[in-house]
């Protein structure tokens, strides 16, 4: 097809598009008069600004500009918290120190919190247990994720109780870690649990027992709807390396 006529059919779609959505008057007729120039200018001034801020336009914006600067968003919140210096601008950073992978800064940060009048809450010990398994210190997270479940007997959370199985599998403690496995796999809104167990028994060489945690997990995620599956898709590729071995 002649290029002139991928011109004209783009802007005479502008034009329909224009039409549907109010803008004809003036967009219509600067399409039509200015060919080729009238439809870049209805792009740029209308439909990649309103693009941007929709909810995909926002998310692909930040994968962008994360991918430019990774660490525009750790100085801005370092930022935030030099000129405010709040529980919930730490918070916010100790959280991207994760993320970053910086987790000496986030148990620095953490711990400051806990040490405030309101900043012994449960959430900001499960994050200094996170940043203790990001150091390779899984005794510390496991004692720090004892003394939560002390403080707060009451309070649950399937991110902190998968967190002190994985801690007790990194300790060796692996007949405690199977079973803190297979009961956080009973609610945890997600295969990793699950998976995580037969790959554990894997390694400890109980081959029978791993396929047929494995072939579990894979069962529940082939009858999953696609999406569940597309966002689970590591655990099931785990779970299917395990039920192959």
């Amino acid at each position: 097809m002649p290029l002139a006529a991928i011109m004209f059919a783009i802007d005479i779609a502008l034009v329909l598009h224009a039409a549907k959505t109010g803008r004809f008057s003036p967009w219509g007729y600067i399409i039509l008069f200015l060919p080729g120039i009238g439809g870049l200018a209805y792009l740029f001034i209308e439909l990649i600004p309103e693009w941007l801020g929709s909810y995909h336009g926002q998310n692909a914006r930040r994968r962008v500009a994360l991918t430019l600067d990774p660490d525009k968003r750790y100085r801005q919140l370092r930022d935030n918290l030099e000129i405010v210096d709040t529980i919930a601008n730490r918070a916010a950073l100790a959280n991207e120190c994760l993320d970053r992978g910086r987790y000496d800064e986030a148990l620095v940060l953490y711990r400051g919190v806990a040490d405030l009048p309101l900043g012994r809450e449960p959430l900001y010990f499960l994050g200094q247990a996170r940043a203790l398994m990001g150091l390779n210190r899984p005794a510390d997270a496991i004692s720090t994720l004892e003394s939560v479940r002390e403080a707060w007997p009451d309070y649950e959370s399937a991110d902190g109780h998968l967190l002190y199985a994985r801690a007790l599998e990194a300790a060796d403690r692996t007949d405690e870690a199977l079973h803190e496995y297979d009961e956080v796999g009973k609610y945890y809104p997600g295969a990793e649990p699950r998976a995580r167990r037969a790959m554990l028994l894997a390694r400890l060489g109980r081959g029978a027992e791993a396929r047929t945690a494995a072939e579990e997990v894979i069962r529940s995620l082939e009858r999953a709807p696609k999406h569940v599956r597309r966002t689970q898709a590591q655990w099931l590729a785990e779970a299917k390396r395990v039920a192959k071995a």
